[in-house]
């Protein structure tokens, strides 16, 4: 159960210190797991103000990076530079070029990298001790999928990935379901009954400590409407089975919300933008993915009140500013968090601070 906010304070309250998973932050807004590469890097983002540092997902053995180049810069047709799930031209094709322009949204084909436990754990100790008050250190893993392993198999991975981040002196983490980089139709969260299975076997190994999972977007059956006010949610059941086959059965304790969302990328010529076999398509991220962010943090929420629960909401995708934090905050989040905006503008929690 995700902790209840301190007497006295109001839970979406950003007035001195909120919250966050039965911890008290400075501010609930930090850097996802990504752009923070080891204690170094999360050390610097403490620094900078981000009060909650997500460790750069590791697995449970060294895994190899995407060859260079990993990040483009993404041009969406739209107006307003957004890309919506489930359109055409996500499997059309976007531009993905050199030429970086505000708002910012790149692709991001790292391939999920990992040094070997031998290298991450020492240094993710040294990750968390560096936390100063009021700001936490919050580890990211995954599961590795080999040629020949079982499901069995698989889940057994995620159990001993989370043993050895527990290891470390964490006492909560993040589990990604959602790398846009396993494969277009490949993510984890597409599967919510294995999702039920590995967070279950991942609690009994952690006991009490918090387990988050980051999710895609997964889209609502049936809607009407836009991404404004007047868009409304007719069948939102793939999401709701999410928070059914986890956070209901108390293995999930928040939901991270989103992840990239996968676009084939191309050229100016309309050829492959990015170089390697399997590498047509990437996860785009930054300002491009805001209103898919947003929407899954308002419907997280709905259904959150509906099931009478009471897990986290950690809002991100295109927060690029103040404004973005407090539209993810008035949406649902309990905490936001930004990785884009972050990497191109290293005063932006400080920005937000003085905004409140």
């Amino acid at each position: 159960m995700s902790a209840q906010p301190t007497e006295g304070v109001p839970e979406h309250s950003d007035a001195g210190t909120a919250d966050f998973l039965g911890h008290r932050v400075n501010l609930p807004f930090g850097i996802p797991a990504g752009p923070l590469l080891n204690s170094r890097f999360t050390t610097a983002a403490f620094r900078m103000g981000f009060d909650l540092a997500t460790y750069k997902t590791v697995r449970s053995r060294a895994w190899g990076c995407n060859p260079f180049p990993n990040v483009l810069a993404v041009h969406p047709k739209a107006a307003d530079g957004s890309l919506t799930p489930g359109s055409a031209e996500l499997d059309e094709g976007v531009l993905a070029d050199t030429r970086y322009e505000q708002p910012i949204s790149i692709s991001n084909s790292f391939g999920v990298p990992s040094r070997d436990p031998d290298e991450w754990q020492p240094d993710m100790k040294r990750a968390i001790e560096a936390a100063g008050p009021g700001q936490l250190l919050i580890p990211s893993f995954q599961g590795s999928r080999t040629e020949g392993m079982t499901t069995e198999d698989y889940i057994a991975d995620h159990v001993a990935t989370a043993r050895l981040v527990t290891e470390t002196g964490a006492d909560l983490m993040v589990m990604n379901t959602s790398c846009p980089n396993e494969g277009h139709n490949r993510l984890l969260c597409h599967d919510p009954a294995l999702v039920g299975r590995i967070t279950e076997a991942v609690k009994n190994e952690i006991g009490d400590r918090a387990l988050a999972i980051k999710l895609a977007y997964i889209p609502p059956t049936e809607v009407t409407g836009g991404w404004g006010p007047e868009r409304r949610i007719v069948d939102d059941s793939a999401l709701e089975f999410m928070v059914r086959e986890t956070a209901a059965r108390g293995s999930v304790q928040a939901f991270s919300a989103i992840n990239t969302i996968s676009a084939r990328l191309v050229d100016a010529a309309g050829q492959q933008a990015l170089p390697g076999a399997g590498r047509d398509r990437s996860g785009v991220c930054g300002r491009a993915i805001r209103h898919a962010g947003l929407d899954m943090v308002a419907r997280l929420a709905v259904i959150r009140e509906k099931l009478g629960l009471d897990y986290t909401i950690i809002g991100l995708g295109g927060v690029v500013s103040p404004e973005d934090y407090a539209a993810y905050r008035a949406a649902g989040a309990d905490a936001v968090m930004s990785a884009t905006g972050a990497m191109w503008d290293a005063d932006l929690a400080r920005k937000i601070k003085a905004a409140r």
